[in-house]
């Protein structure tokens, strides 16, 4: 089987495909903008230096030698891929405020995937159709993972993510000393350097709001499992605390959890 991830939000098609072609033998290529990878996710697949226009025509020659098209997130290439290969399995991966809340209004693409997957429960909503499957983020767990050296103790580490005053809150409540580290001031951290920043930590503060204000309940970022996976305690949006990486989000049961909604969407000549 031949998949091509279209896309690679927060790296979840490198991850997909770097697991799912080591246990089941398939043949993955994942396809990404070099401009909107500035964090450096697409470790395993291939960055194009082009515009918006030149990469949907590439995606859409390179599709023709692929039995799944796995798109992540940009909807609206979807219509045209099942237009010009109405007999291949085209997924649709939705990541976050790109559907959140927005159902109805992008019901013209999403309506053309065969297979339509979300990667948290906070997206599901009003208009969510029946057949959309909940699939967790996968973390790859050989590049976070906790590290040799003790990270500091009674610290923690908060992306702003429009929720910086919970954050406070939240450090104060734990008597935490927190640090707040803001990519757009203090310069982008590349993701293969993600692990040792994390580690230096005890705990992370999970909270962030979308572009309107409103508090995100309910899942956990990819960051906030990613340390979880290297070890840190995650203090989530409600102030719990969790440990440790859940199986759900472990690489390879992600991996086998995509390779069966595959099998099953083929097999029923999807």
């Amino acid at each position: 089987m031949k998949i091509l991830h279209v896309w690679n939000t927060a790296g979840v098609g490198s991850i997909i495909g770097k697991y799912m072609d080591r246990l089941f033998s398939t043949e993955s290529l994942v396809v990404m903008r070099k401009a909107f990878d500035p964090f450096g996710f697409t470790t395993c697949g291939q960055l194009w230096d082009c515009g918006a226009k030149m990469f949907v025509l590439k995606s859409m020659l390179k599709a023709r030698k692929f039995d799944v098209i796995h798109v992540h997130s940009v909807d609206r290439i979807v219509p045209y891929l099942k237009l010009v290969y109405p007999h291949e399995l085209v997924v649709l991966h939705y990541h976050g405020d790109e559907i959140r809340d927005k159902w109805t209004q992008r019901q013209q693409y999403w309506a053309k995937a065969d297979v339509l997957v979300c990667a948290t429960l906070s997206l599901f909503g009003s208009g969510t159709p029946s057949r959309a499957v909940l699939l967790t983020n996968p973390v790859d767990t050989e590049t976070f993972c906790p590290g040799e050296e003790k990270p500091s103790p009674g610290t923690a580490l908060h992306f702003p993510r429009n929720a910086d005053d919970l954050a406070i809150e939240y450090a104060k409540e734990h008597g935490l000393e927190l640090t707040i580290y803001d990519g757009k001031t203090q310069g982008i951290i590349p993701y293969v350097r993600l692990p040792e920043v994390l580690r230096r930590y005890e705990y992370y503060i999970d909270v962030k709001r979308n572009y309107a204000g409103t508090l995100l309940k309910g899942g956990m970022s990819k960051t906030g499992l990613e340390a979880l996976a290297c070890g840190l305690k995650v203090i989530k949006w409600d102030g719990s605390q969790v440990q440790g990486l859940p199986a759900e989000n472990r690489p390879e049961n992600v991996a086998r959890q995509v390779y069966a909604l595959y099998k099953a969407a083929l097999g029923a000549g999807a």
